[in-house]
């Protein structure tokens, strides 16, 4: 990770903090969340889930504070599951759309739906961090659900995969062991590069690699 991306990345968890609290203070602020709901999806476009990965506040959160105390379980399987995530983008989706319709016209309301929207799912990430690993919500999150889609429909070279230098790998799986979203990364090998579609892109793999096989 460049040293703009790991200072923003290192930091931007602060922006969580504030938001929750500021929106329950003056509710319009709920309006400004709509940034970073839309941000994943656009970005993947042009990066896959880097914008999960580096820039996302709760990301960012799960990372630096939740690690601390996740009991570091595996992801329930069910989690990953496409039929449960596609379930659970159109439940949650669709609660927060009718939520936003009977609000609309009202900003003061259509920003109390948007911080209830934070805190919910923030709340879900805690416990999903805590019970199961601290990136167990990034499999199931919407937004990046969403990301991963637009990803998977339009993943090539202008995603800047994790590439692997074939010749230095010597087949520890460190790799894989140390992916926060469970990917077998190792799997991509012969591949030259990880096209898992919710790859990160937060080089946990690169850092931990003992050979330098491994590179974005």
């Amino acid at each position: 990770m460049n040293t703009l991306k790991s200072f923003v990345h290192k930091w931007v968890w602060l922006m969580l903090i504030l938001f929750c609290i500021g929106g329950l203070v003056y509710p319009k602020v709920g309006i400004a969340a709509i940034i970073c709901m839309l941000a994943p999806v656009v970005a993947s476009i042009f990066r896959g889930r880097m914008w999960c990965g580096s820039f996302c506040p709760r990301g960012s959160f799960n990372d630096i504070l939740l690690s601390k105390i996740s009991h570091n379980r595996k992801i329930p399987r069910l989690m990953k599951n496409k039929w449960f995530r596609l379930l659970f983008v159109v439940v949650l989706m669709g609660a927060f759309a009718v939520q936003l319709t009977f609000a609309w016209g009202n900003m003061v309301q259509v920003g109390q739906v948007f911080v209830r929207m934070i805190l919910i799912t923030t709340g879900l990430s805690l416990i999903l961090g805590v019970v199961y690993s601290h990136r167990a919500w990034c499999v199931v999150c919407p937004m990046g659900t969403m990301a991963s889609w637009v990803t998977k429909a339009g993943n090539d070279s202008k995603s800047k995969n994790v590439t692997f230098h074939k010749e230095k790998c010597v087949s520890c799986n460190l790799c894989t062991k140390s992916c926060p979203m469970e990917i077998d990364v190792l799997k991509f090998r012969s591949n030259g590069e990880v096209t898992h579609p919710d790859c990160l892109k937060c080089s946990e793999c690169v850092i931990k690699c003992p050979k330098g096989a491994l590179e974005i």
